[in-house]
């Protein structure tokens, strides 16, 4: 077969693949259960064993090696545009189509899976006098372990490992949470600092899973105290939670679950705030209430990654995160990144069927 015609099939092949994806949308049982629990916890195993050893992360070197190759590419070929228009087109859109199916293969597919209360059979609903139980409880344990820690409830917590130490730690959580969700089987791991923490800080990202290397990275400059959450909330992309919402309800339970005590605390307080958001949403009077039934150190700890996150912000921002949050809705995320209540609802929910001890 002539070079030009494969090339032109491959541009092609877009269309395609665009309704198969588009039709496979509608059928997130089919999904959930030959993909997302079928194949793609072979090709996640696969990728963590090629690549999980490596100590720097690998999918930060293509993106790297993928972003100097296509600004080179379109520098060189640029007069191409309007002389060769047509065969132009064709090895861009040959290009897009190979990545478009890596990408879904690779991991993509898993936000067309069953949303999660469906498959842990929970509600996804709640009303506020639930909330706000849940939302006690949880600041009695966020209290009760910042107070073990501290001894002295102004303080904030300093966690005493080194990033690669919680790293380490991050999977006990999910061993733990194995008791109740047998699927969340993580092993080996493959979970590491991003080479591109700086731009991710200012983008306004803690981290990012690469879908086509399946490795999960971190920002290496974030307050360390987020730093077991946002690992557990990677690890739960790569085990297949595509949704963020999802991924920081899984991120939460692990931290909640891990024998660590400053883990547990991440774990707790994560959960907090979301929930504390929510209240704050629907009744800024309850929350003020409750806040103030707050040890001093838990808010301390709040401000820190506010403060952060304020220090780093660069008028880009708002469009970085535009960007992701369509890219979101149209991968059938519909809230985008504004989706975060539903974490409360699966916390709400779980919670209730599951009583914090």
């Amino acid at each position: 077969m002539h070079h030009d015609k494969k090339k032109f099939l491959l541009a092609l092949s877009l269309i395609p693949q665009y309704i198969f994806i588009k039709l496979l949308s509608n059928y997130p049982e089919f999904v959930e259960r030959y993909y997302s629990m079928g194949i793609y916890p072979f090709i996640s195993k696969i990728f963590r064993y090629v690549l999980g050893w490596i100590p720097f992360s690998f999918g930060d070197f293509v993106y790297a090696f993928a972003i100097i190759y296509g600004i080179r590419w379109f520098y060189i070929n640029r007069k191409r545009l309007r002389k060769d228009t047509k065969r132009w087109f064709i090895d861009v859109f040959a290009a897009l189509s190979l990545i478009y199916f890596a990408f879904h293969l690779f991991w993509g597919l898993n936000y067309y899976r069953l949303p999660l209360h469906q498959s842990l059979n929970l509600d996804h609903d709640y009303t506020t006098e639930q909330l706000v139980f849940i939302t006690e409880t949880l600041i009695e344990k966020s209290n009760t372990l910042h107070l073990k820690i501290t001894n002295n409830d102004t303080l904030k917590v300093d966690l005493p490992f080194s990033k690669k130490e919680i790293f380490k730690q991050v999977p006990n959580g999910y061993e733990n949470l194995r008791q109740i969700f047998s699927h969340l089987e993580y092993h080996p791991k493959s979970v590491k600092k991003s080479l591109f923490s700086y731009p991710l800080t200012y983008m306004g990202f803690s981290g990012y899973l690469n879908p086509l290397t399946n490795e999960a990275q971190v920002d290496a400059l974030i307050p360390i105290y987020k730093f077991p959450t946002t690992s557990a909330h990677e690890i739960a992309h790569q085990l297949g939670y595509a949704a963020e919402n999802e991924a920081n309800f899984i991120g939460c339970l692990a931290s909640i679950n891990n024998e660590n005590i400053y883990f547990r605390y991440t774990g707790y307080t994560f959960g907090l705030r979301y929930c504390l958001n929510e209240i704050y949403y629907r009744d800024e009077c309850l929350y003020e209430d409750l806040v103030a039934d707050l040890n001093k150190g838990i808010l301390k700890n709040y401000k820190e990654v506010r403060d952060f996150w304020e220090a780093h912000q660069n008028p880009t921002e708002p469009f970085f995160k535009l960007f992701y949050s369509q890219f979101l809705k149209a991968n059938k995320q519909d809230k985008g990144m504004e989706s975060y209540s539903y974490v409360v609802a699966l916390l709400v929910n779980y919670f209730e069927a599951n009583p914090l001890k």
